[in-house]
């Protein structure tokens, strides 16, 4: 498999931070009550995920190795500082929404953990893969949970009236932690399903049978 092609499947899949990690867990419960602040931390997350491991990346022969995690937390402050600036000035609704979550990115241990793991490691192109994949796999997990949240609590999605029968309790954190336990358990009994299936394709016995339908 394609080097990048891993990479990309290993963040959106087969290591994705919330799911199969358990990462960033407090600005995921702190978001997912509403689908558009989910969407909304996502993306920055992903803008501030890749700019920080290509910087890291750059600069990883050059930090000593004694100061390199207060060296990594200043660049990704400073990433947070900018991106704070601009949705301020730009986008001030999903400023507002984002609230003191938005200023918590910095010591993100998804952000860490890839800076740390990854980017000190790896290319420039390299790390900007894996902080896209990564964090396009944080958007979507946060993005879906925000969905079932929102539409189970207050009967839209993304703003959008569905339904007038509603659980005001999953927008609490009672509700929210619910929901989140329940994603990860479906995560896990998904990937251990295609797990058992490849498990028991890679063993199965060959046959004429099983031949022809490869082939096919």
């Amino acid at each position: 498999m394609n080097k990048y092609a891993k990479i990309t499947l290993d963040g959106l899949i087969f290591q994705n931070p919330t799911f199969m990690l358990v990462l960033g867990t407090c600005p995921t419960l702190g978001m997912i009550s509403s689908a558009s602040s989910s969407l909304g931390m996502g993306l920055t997350v992903v803008v501030i995920l890749t700019l920080s491991n290509m910087l890291i990346s750059a600069l990883r022969k050059v930090i000593p190795n004694e100061v390199r995690i207060p060296a990594y937390i200043l660049v990704i402050a400073t990433l947070v500082t900018l991106a704070r600036m601009v949705l301020e000035k730009f986008l001030p609704d999903l400023y507002d929404s984002l609230g003191s979550f938005l200023a918590l990115i910095v010591v993100n241990c998804i952000i860490l953990g890839r800076a740390e793991a990854f980017a000190s490691k790896h290319t420039v192109v390299e790390s900007a893969v894996d902080g896209v994949a990564t964090g396009f796999g944080f958007t979507f997990a946060i993005t879906i949970m925000g969905i079932i949240c929102e539409f189970l609590g207050a009967g839209t999605i993304f703003g959008a009236h569905i339904m007038d029968f509603k659980i005001g309790a999953f927008t609490e954190p009672a509700g929210k932690f619910i929901v989140y336990g329940l994603s990860i358990a479906v995560f896990t009994c998904i990937m251990n399903a295609v797990e058992r299936l490849n498990r028991e394709r890679k063993y199965q016995p060959l046959t004429r049978e099983s031949l022809v339908k490869e082939a096919i």
